[in-house]
């Protein structure tokens, strides 16, 4: 692997491509349009963070990963190898993912909310599901899947049957899928503002920057403090990037 990017250079956010929905021909039309941008940042980036749900499904067993997705995962591994750093949080879509990821791609993984600092500014980055009030039944649902006795049992059934069970579930759960509608629900509503203020009573933090709403939303919390959400790339092709100053949400084409 070659030495590191410099540390100055451009960080990039995306989320939420959903990859194996809703069939395997828009899937495909999709990760190639997503690797068409992974090529455009290639240049500047120094770290790239994807904040989960990459997958519909996802699921690790010992000896097999779900099949396809070649081209993602062979465009990640190659920015990997020119020295950009990769990040990965796993959503409510992909919430099993282990080491495979951080095995291939020398990616660090991550299964929820995490405090760093970049280029001197204070981030605060999840997927955003389970975050804040409400949504007790996705919460309750959550708990399940990452139970340590669940994955065991899930593991346990052949990946044939395993797999497929597994997206029929994503594709078709409610609670697993949120019933909100893609659109901003008001600062009283939006259960991520909600959170990002609680935060703000314990610590001070430049930047929450979140998946999972399916929204492409800058929302001023203070002053100098600002929550974004990232959009996804099912209908907005949506990312967000950091050069040292502020962080910008823009889309590509």
């Amino acid at each position: 692997m070659m030495e590191a990017r410099s540390a100055n250079g451009k960080i990039y956010f995306a989320s939420d491509l959903h990859l194996g929905f809703p069939d395997a021909a828009q899937s495909l039309e999709r990760e190639r349009r997503f690797v068409r941008w992974l090529d455009f940042i290639a240049a500047d980036a120094s770290q790239l963070f994807l904040l989960g749900d990459l997958f519909d499904f996802w699921f690790e067993y010992r000896q097999v990963v779900p099949r396809g997705f070649v081209r993602l995962l062979g465009k990640l591994a190659e920015l990997s190898d020119s020295g950009i750093r990769l990040h990965v949080f796993s959503g409510n879509h992909d919430q099993w993912m282990t080491d495979y990821l951080t095995q291939e791609l020398q990616a660090t993984v991550y299964h929820g909310p995490q405090r760093m600092e970049l280029h001197g500014k204070r981030f605060l980055l999840a997927h955003g599901d389970g975050l804040g009030p409400g949504d007790h039944g996705y919460k309750w649902l959550k708990k399940i899947f990452s139970n340590p006795t669940a994955r065991w049992l899930f593991a346990r059934l052949h990946p044939n049957f395993g797999v497929w069970l597994g997206k029929r579930w994503s594709r078709n759960n409610r609670l697993l899928n949120g019933e909100e509608q893609a659109e901003f629900l008001g600062a009283d509503k939006e259960w991520l503002i909600h959170y990002a203020r609680q935060q703000l009573e314990r610590e001070f933090i430049d930047y929450f920057v979140f998946g999972h709403r399916h929204i492409m939303l800058t929302f001023p919390l203070s002053p100098t403090s600002t929550l974004i959400t990232l959009g996804d790339w099912l209908s907005h092709n949506s990312y967000a990037v950091y050069e040292g100053t502020t962080v910008r949400l823009l889309t590509f084409s």
